[in-house]
């Protein structure tokens, strides 16, 4: 079977953030993620990893004002500045909490301003971001979200990252590959899976409908995680669910598998 990362952001949600290690690792998972570090003191971060020998296996770029409904700045002209002073922050935080890859989001295509002119500021930013990333031994990953989610989001298929990928041309570029929001978009999994598995450098998974626990919904995760390990995949899969009725309660898909 796959390895599981617990994601923070989503399990655990009854706790402080910072207590969410913990209960992870009691919990039985040897790695986790989030989505945003940065509200706490990267050096405090570190220490509950390391207390809970816990590996951190992602977290995101600064996305900007989320609590506003930003979901990424990295399409956005006029604030390539904030943008460049993110990556900074993000590689901070990454090389203390031994963080081998980062994942951008792309952004919102604001009323205004066009698709091409966002595509282009996009590609310019992950030139930036991959090469900075790459002298600092960590991948840079982009990830493709469901429009029912959150709509206006500029990059929406497994197809429209790949697309972006290709124009940047950096060998430090790699898919995130969410099974929920792909199921949503476009459906085909196992074989978009397989045929992008050599670009795919992180996963992540929900079911659908509700983005709750595997086994909640219409994808037959059983399947799915056998032909992952046919594929060959060897990294980490983020639960990146909302738990129907609590995180531990939820867990049990989990063991059924082992």
């Amino acid at each position: 079977m796959p390895r599981f990362a617990a994601n923070l952001s989503m399990l655990f949600t009854e706790l402080d953030f910072i207590d969410r290690f913990t209960a992870a690792a009691e919990a039985g998972f040897q790695a986790v993620e989030c989505q945003f570090p940065y509200l706490c003191d990267k050096d405090e971060v570190a220490e509950q990893l390391a207390s809970n020998n816990l590996q951190m296996v992602l977290h995101n770029l600064p996305a900007g004002d989320w609590a506003a409904g930003e979901r990424g700045i990295a399409c956005l002209p006029e604030r390539r500045g904030e943008f460049q002073d993110s990556v900074g922050q993000a590689i901070d935080y990454a090389l203390a909490l031994g963080c081998p890859q980062l994942n951008c989001l792309a952004g919102i295509l604001p009323e205004g301003l066009t698709k091409d002119t966002a595509i282009e500021t996009l590609i310019g930013n992950l030139i930036y971001a991959a090469a900075g990333l790459q002298e600092a031994g960590i991948r840079l990953l982009v990830e493709p979200i469901n429009r029912h989610d959150i709509p206006g989001f500029l990059l929406n298929t497994s197809a429209d990252v790949i697309n972006v990928m290709d124009q940047v041309g950096s060998d430090n570029l790699f898919l995130q590959y969410d099974i929920y929001h792909m199921q949503r978009m476009e459906g085909e999994l196992a074989n978009t899976i397989e045929a992008l598995l050599p670009r795919i450098a992180h996963m992540q998974l929900a079911d659908t409908p509700g983005r709750h626990e595997p086994g909640s919904g219409e994808v037959n995760y059983q399947f799915l995680f056998n032909h992952i390990d046919q594929c060959g995949y060897d990294g980490w899969i983020g639960c990146e669910y909302s738990p129907a009725k609590g995180t531990v309660a939820g867990l049990n898909w989990m063991k059924d598998l082992q």
